[in-house]
């Protein structure tokens, strides 16, 4: 039982406080619109009334498919303030995906974007918990009109501006449910707790060095691993947050020029699209780039440097609450030459202020030398590791192996104590920070009449990192083109699944017992070039 000494841990009092310390001050910046955080905290207290009159009980899931807009942001603050539990759905899910999560996670309430709402209309009858469907409709994107005869406005006007108290009984309770890729098949529902939450807002904001005076702008996506915690960690600072519907170079670079924007977190494909961008200027500031997905190549470092920026890089999982180590700079690093000092730079690092020792481990759970050389799986634990998967107690038991969280990955550990990645346990393609499973990829392929065999890897690409590449073995008697099958796919998954390319070929290299040996693949799609791997 806690005490009044003891109060337990949640990322709600960031906003109690900001509401406090800086009443006046700009929280929200989206277009035209301004929320202060007196605002901002109004806003959230309201939907939680609104939802709790909509039936919301404590321990209830309620989920969000939205952009980064700011009544996203608010969700991360208003759902756990009505004492429910926020599922955030990636918005590039097919209707499908986005049934099976809803009916999954058994969320009662469901807010939408007016814009996405086609990809859950198909299904929006048939939906098995679903009590009620909230449009939001934004006059940014198309959409008006589109959607359920709830809009948000109508949800706003059920809420209170009665004060709810900004704390939990239980740090241990779950704040959030963040469904993975389904790299292994069907997404898990990976379960944090306020507690994490707020441990890993605070690592947050030291590693990526967030102030008062932060401009933080919202390229990675909220629905990601709750945005790596940074609704709640740039709350706490007081910093601003910069709402951003799409993320393309255009808007972007205007952004930062019209905001003086000095923070932004995402995938290497973000970076890339910054430099790229025909808008591009070199800073007369540093702008700090928090970045993970895929490790960021020496290249990159140097020249988004020479750009005024600053890449901070850093590895985790969604069952991390997404970031768990950081590459931490040493001043010693400032005398060596700027190619070997960028190398060091995109290994994956130490374990974050926040969180536990990041070990690399044999398959009896003991270290492996640290030399740079001897591969093991790198495992974690801590504050900063998920609860388990919601309803999956066999997937829990099996993650938790040895009493350490089992992340696939596999790495080397550096005299220095720094980890580097090596290789994938699993055949996870990530394109552009998202991880793509191959097997859901080979059964949306092999799902067309035509096809007898397939087998998909990550090739790369100059701008997402690597991509999906099908190679395929025609039925006999049956035909079909690359297009063809490229176009099947993406009616079975999401589209940004599909494989890009698609190779037919008389066979798959396989083992004396029928396994597809996809390492003869990937040597011929990567020319000896280091497979990349997760950062």
């Amino acid at each position: 039982m806690n005490t009044v000494w003891n109060t337990p841990l949640t990322p709600l009092a960031f906003l109690r406080r900001s509401a406090e310390v800086y009443p006046d001050k700009t929280a929200i910046v989206y277009g035209e619109r301004r929320h202060t955080y007196a605002e901002f905290a109004a806003e959230a207290t309201r939907v939680a009334h609104a939802l709790r009159g909509s039936g919301v009980a404590p321990g209830d899931r309620v989920a969000y498919l939205l952009p980064n807009v700011p009544e996203m942001l608010v969700a991360h603050f208003a759902v756990p303030l009505a004492g429910a539990v926020l599922v955030a759905i990636n918005t590039r899910l097919s209707t499908e995906e986005v049934r099976y999560i809803l009916d999954h996670s058994g969320a009662k309430v469901l807010v939408v974007d007016a814009a996405l709402y086609p990809t859950v209309a198909p299904v929006a009858d048939e939906l098995k918990t679903v009590e009620e469907i909230v449009t939001v409709v934004d006059p940014a994107a198309p959409g008006d009109g589109i959607g359920s005869g709830v809009r948000y406005d109508d949800l706003l006007a059920r809420g209170s501006d009665e004060p709810l108290p900004w704390s939990v009984d239980d740090e241990d309770g779950t704040i959030a449910i963040n469904y993975t890729s389904g790299t292994t098949g069907r997404p898990k529902g990976v379960m944090y707790h306020h507690r994490g939450a707020y441990l890993n807002s605070f690592g947050e904001i030291v590693h990526s060095a967030h102030t008062p005076d932060s401009v933080y702008l919202w390229t990675l996506p909220m629905f990601h691993c709750n945005g790596w915690c940074t609704p709640w960690a740039l709350t706490a600072i007081g910093g601003t947050h910069v709402c951003l519907r799409e993320v393309r170079g255009d808007v972007i670079w205007q952004q930062i020029t019209e905001h003086g924007v000095t923070h932004l977190n995402g995938a290497p494909t973000v970076v890339t699209t910054i430099m790229r961008a025909p808008e591009a200027v070199t800073l007369d500031y540093q702008l700090v780039i928090t970045t993970a997905g895929a490790p960021p190549s020496p290249t990159t470092i140097l020249q988004m440097e020479e750009m005024g920026f600053r890449i901070v890089h850093v590895y985790g999982l969604t069952e991390t609450y997404g970031p768990y180590s950081v590459n931490q700079y040493q001043r010693a690093w400032d005398d060596l030459p700027a190619e070997e000092r960028a190398s060091l730079q995109a290994r994956q690092g130490v374990g974050m202020l926040c969180a536990d020792h990041l070990r690399v481990v044999d398959e009896d759970m003991a270290d492996v030398p640290a030399d740079g050389v001897t591969m093991g799986e790198i495992v974690m634990r801590g504050n900063n590791v998920m609860k388990g998967y919601y309803e999956d107690a066999a997937g829990t038991e099996k993650a938790f192996a040895g009493g350490w969280f089992h992340s696939g990955d596999l790495g080397v550990m550096h005299p220095d104590g720094y980890v580097e990645l090596r290789d994938r346990a699993k055949d996870v393609v990530i394109s552009g920070g998202e991880n793509i499973s191959t097997v859901e990829v080979e059964q949306a392929v092999v799902s067309h009449p035509a096809v007898l065999e397939a087998a998909v890897i990550g090739v790369p690409d100059e701008k997402f990192g690597e991509r999906p590449k099908a190679f395929v073995v025609l039925a006999d008697g049956k035909d079909a083109t690359p297009d063809e099958l490229i176009e099947h796919v993406k009616s079975r998954i999401a589209r940004y699944k599909a494989p890009r390319d698609v190779e037919i070929v008389d066979e798959l290299p396989k083992t004396s017992t029928g396994k597809v040996q996809k390492f003869e693949l990937r040597e011929k799609e990567w020319g000896g070039e280091t497979h990349r791997i997760r950062g």
